[in-house]
């Protein structure tokens, strides 16, 4: 079995979406991560001051194929109708993996299963 790192930034306010959508697509743990974004343009300004606002960066180990179907929908999420970006998916392959939950690869390889 294959795995990927997905990663997801995106603002706080779509976090909880992000969330629900990769649980019902079959993503198990997610790590959540806060941050701030600066990006090339200032989005707002209050009193002379820019603000970026928050990000939220879900990180999850994910099954090959699970991944790719993840990161579509979540894709389908930051930029709706090929809009303007609101955030960034990507996955990374990864190599070597220990401490996962048997039950979480018990998941992955039904999912597998069902694939095919």
């Amino acid at each position: 079995m294959k795995f990927s790192v997905l990663v997801a930034i995106l603002p706080e306010d779509l976090e909880q979406t992000a969330i629900d959508t990769a649980r019902e697509l079959g993503a198990g743990g997610i790590t959540l991560l806060q941050g701030r974004g600066i990006s090339n343009e200032a989005k707002k300004t209050f009193f002379g001051l820019s603000y970026d606002g928050s990000q939220s960066l879900l990180v999850m180990v994910l099954e090959k194929s699970l991944s790719l179907k993840i990161l579509k929908a979540l894709q389908q999420l930051v930029m709706p109708q090929q809009e303007d970006s609101q955030g960034l998916v990507f996955t990374l392959p990864l190599e070597h993996l220990g401490g996962i939950d048997v039950s979480q690869l018990a998941k992955f390889e039904e999912h597998i299963k069902k694939e095919f």
